[in-house]
């Protein structure tokens, strides 16, 4: 159990200022589409927006045409939508007749060979993140690496864990606690990660292309033309078997108990050769097709709704960098994009997301073990492909099928306590509204998002792919014609270019050979093991 929970609720009563510096940040994905059938774009990272290795806010992810957007860490959740608005205004205007893709499943894809894989230049590095997406590609598809998605970053200030510190034990450095007290709030995020899906999952259907081939998959036509496929209960695909999930790595037993069994796991996991992945040697074009035949190539493969997070140094592996000095901040990976809102993400996602998370926190978190983490994954499951069904159980802590809404009732009470600590006017009003509005879509799951996207395209008559182009070219004039100011233009323009004269330091500095670059990564895992 977390020793601190009661100590956390305590420290935030006496002190609800500490609640105004929390501090978050957003990567939010977008696919780059062509804006008159909706398919992905096969041009370059355009130059107007920089260079994806070096530049702080606009880099790509898998493919050359999944653009993401960093927003900074900040602790005004008007700052982070202000980020967020620069940026897609700004991207928008670079943009030639493509738009930026306003859903999580991707648009009308056409097979591997059409989801190009991200480029970054010749350095080390950049090869290094090249050849890391090529074994994406053989071992699991490209177009599951075709999804998009929103990571929250979420962090308390340093301020609260001293103080917190000092109530258990004055006059220790606070940074294990700070671990411990992170660590507990992940545990408690596994158990009731449904919640967030069912309030926040928008990919109920896809387009028929994306199953194309694929005669295994659980999913019914919607309508006669079958250009759409779904479950009809169903709140995020994208984070079922048709998504970020991986048949390998099911075995991967990853606890956060312990930060130190945290790290061994992954380390084992990226040290030890996977005997399915060694027969991938080079890619077509003659690249090499993975960076290693391990179950996990680096830490990022791990698919995980949650990780534990430490800002690295340069060159730095993030477990590496956990070692060195405890989490830092959690990164939440499960929130789909909303395709309703101009950015994919609002202010009031943000709150609703303040508020589960410091519900995970303050609640007593019980040490993971094997049969509570079978509930967690069962539960997850059912909630992604049957979530909004009437009568849904899902299992308690015990074992026991339950009423969702039952399970659900405790964690939205505590989080409409928490919006109490909300002292400002403004906050309180927002935060209490929001944990309200979760408590009607508990109530009514046609209010969820995943329901309004089915009956939008039922009343419609859109496939998915029509209606998510539609929402898209909607955004995509907001963006156009809403005011870009004359210093965030000027700023995004001097930092592409500037990123660019960075990737082309790097590259010019560059001395050794790719295989010994990697060899000497790959010590740092070698050097730390347990």
């Amino acid at each position: 159990m977390s020793k601190y929970a009661s100590v956390f609720r305590q420290v935030l009563n006496e002190h609800p200022e500490l609640l105004t510096q929390i501090r978050r940040g957003v990567e939010k994905e977008s696919l780059r589409v062509t804006e008159d059938h909706a398919t992905l774009a096969q041009t370059q990272h355009p130059s107007a927006l920089g260079s994806a290795l070096t530049h702080p806010a606009i880099t790509t992810d898998y493919s050359e045409a999944l653009l993401e957007f960093i927003t900074p860490a900040e602790s005004s959740i008007e700052a982070t939508e202000q980020s967020l608005a620069d940026l897609h205004r700004f991207t928008a205007r670079q943009l030639n007749k493509e738009l930026l893709w306003s859903a999580s499943m991707p648009c009308i894809v056409s097979g591997d060979a059409e989801i190009p894989i991200a480029q970054f230049g010749q350095s080390n590095v950049g090869q290094m993140k090249r050849v890391y997406r090529n074994g994406l590609s053989v071992r699991y598809g490209r177009k599951m690496q075709a999804i998009a998605g929103l990571h929250y970053n979420f962090s308390l200030p340093l301020n609260f864990w001293s103080t917190v510190q000092e109530h258990v034990e004055p006059g220790r450095d606070s940074m294990h606690l700070q671990t411990d007290g992170y660590l507990s709030l992940i545990r408690n995020f596994f158990s009731r990660a449904w919640v967030l899906l069912y309030l926040l999952g928008a990919s109920p259907t896809v387009c028929a292309s994306f199953v194309q081939g694929n005669r295994n998959h659980p999913l019914k036509p919607m309508g006669d033309d079958h250009h759409s496929y779904y479950l009809p209960h169903a709140t995020s695909l994208r984070m079922g078997d048709l998504g970020y999930t991986s048949n390998a790595q099911a075995g991967l037993n990853v606890c956060y108990n312990d930060l130190d069994q945290y790290i061994s796991t992954l380390r084992h996991a990226i040290l030890t050769p996977h005997e399915a992945y060694q027969g991938f040697t080079l890619m077509d074009n003659g690249e090499p097709a993975q960076l290693n035949d391990a179950l996990l190539q680096i830490e990022n493969e791990y698919y995980s709704p949650i990780r534990p997070k430490r800002v690295t140094e340069s060159g730095e592996a993030p477990i590496a960098a956990l070692g060195r000095n405890g989490i830092e901040y959690i990164e939440v990976r499960c929130v789909d994009i909303n395709p309703f809102i101009p950015y994919g993400i609002d202010a009031d996602t943000m709150r609703l997301l303040d508020l589960f998370l410091m519900s995970c926190l303050i609640d007593d978190s019980p040490l993971c073990d094997e049969a509570g983490q079978k509930i967690n994954e069962i539960n997850l499951q059912r909630m992604i492909n049957r979530g909004r069904e009437p009568d849904l159980t899902l299992l308690s802590a015990s074992g026991a099928e339950t009423p969702m809404q039952s399970l659900a009732q405790p964690v939205l009470e505590r989080m409409a306590e928490i919006a109490e600590w909300f002292t400002t006017e403004d906050s309180v009003a927002d935060y209490r509204r929001v944990a309200a509005e979760a408590q009607q879509k508990f109530a009514d799951p046609d209010r969820t998002l995943a329901a309004r996207m089915l009956r939008e395209m039922e009343e419609s008559g859109l496939s998915y792919s029509q209606l998510a182009l539609r929402y898209s070219r909607q955004w995509h004039a907001q963006h156009l014609s809403d005011p870009l100011s004359e210093a965030a233009s000027n700023r995004l323009k001097i930092e592409a270019e500037q990123s660019i004269e960075r990737q082309q330091a790097i590259e010019a500095q560059d001395s050794e050979t790719f295989e010994d670059y990697l060899k000497l990564f790959y010590q740092q895992y070698q050097n730390n093991e347990a």
